[in-house]
């Protein structure tokens, strides 16, 4: 079986949400002990690949260059999506052969710096709308802005920059990812829902924008032909009637009445609307089923044992104790 385990922003950072960097290292360590007792599970053939979001890390890049555009230019954000990829799956994979040689475990680690594809004429270049970063005051927004960011005016709070989140459509490093896993390797790639670039006859060329993690996640699920997509956020289940008295969790529910659910507003279109979203993607173009849940419980959720677990519309959801067999070459 092949699973791809996205993380939240919450699994790389503290508990109150601060990235310091011996935060990130303990956030890491916690999560990677749940992926070691995934690997060591005593029916075995598990190939696992990771990805990760990235805000807090990116949000720290773009404080240093509100902090040093009087000095030098800013990074743009496809530079701080490729530095975060590095730099998290370098803790990811440290934590990780930590936890594995603790169990007496021997498995190979890699991570692939990765590209996704966008659009160039995607609608929300021409409206750039995803908040992103601190709010500034209009002096200081107004330095950035001479460098070609776009910032708004957000009332009391002061100024604060947007960028589009266009649709992800292909992963580029695919590929290199497939051969790592083919070969072994627990692979961490494609954080923060990927690099955002474009291809023109120029060749590929970062944008300026932001690409949702989640949506990132089922697409280089499909492209590595992954069985089963699980995605950890703080929750054990997503929930109907979020925040009310009459909350409950959604458990085992086919695509067609969880997205008919999302249409009747239970899930933010900030948090758990986009994992909504990712999951029944993933189901509907092919995979097995799809799990949200937290990360305490991602062993059995794997397994499609607990928390909000996507299936065909059918019903039907082979079972995670059967080896997958010929999956062919990956594909985007």
């Amino acid at each position: 079986m092949r699973v791809l385990l996205a993380l939240g922003g919450n699994a790389m950072t503290g508990p109150d949400g601060s990235a310091r960097p011996e935060e990130q290292v303990a956030a890491a360590t916690v999560a990677m002990a749940a992926v070691a007792e995934l690997l060591a599970r005593p029916d075995g053939g598990w190939e696992v690949v990771l990805t990760h979001g990235n805000g807090p890390q990116v949000g720290n890049l773009l404080v240093k260059n509100e902090l040093a555009a009087a000095v030098v230019p800013p990074v743009p954000l496809d530079w701080c999506g490729a530095q975060t990829q590095a730099t998290l799956g370098l803790i990811l994979m440290n934590a990780l052969e930590h936890e594995l040689d603790r169990r007496g475990l021997r498995r190979r680690t890699a991570t692939v710096v990765t590209r996704t594809r966008v659009d160039a004429h995607d609608p929300g270049f021409a409206h750039p709308s995803k908040p992103i970063g601190r709010f500034l005051r209009p002096d200081d927004a107004a330095v950035l802005v001479e460098h070609g960011e776009t910032w708004q005016d957000r009332g009391p709070k002061g100024w604060r920059r947007v960028v589009a989140c266009p649709e992800p459509l292909e992963i580029l490093d695919a590929a290199a990812v497939h051969t790592l896993l083919e070969a072994g390797f627990v692979v961490v790639a494609n954080g923060g829902g990927g690099i955002p670039v474009v291809r023109d006859d120029d060749g590929v060329h970062g944008v300026e924008a932001v690409i949702d993690k989640d949506l990132g996640a089922a697409l280089l699920a499909r492209s590595v032909r992954a069985d089963v997509l699980v995605i950890a956020t703080d929750v054990p289940h997503a929930l109907l009637a979020f925040g009310t008295p009459q909350a409950q969790p959604v458990g085992r529910v086919g695509c067609g009445r969880l997205r008919a659910l999302a249409a009747e507003g239970h899930f933010a279109s900030g948090s758990m609307g986009p994992k909504v979203e990712a999951a029944c993607r993933f189901v509907e173009q092919g995979g097995r089923y799809a799990v949200i849940t937290d990360l305490a419980h991602i062993v059995e959720a794997a397994a499609g044992r607990c928390g909000t677990v996507v299936v065909p519309d059918d019903g039907a959801a082979p079972s995670a104790a059967v080896q997958s067999t010929s999956r062919g070459d990956a594909h985007a």
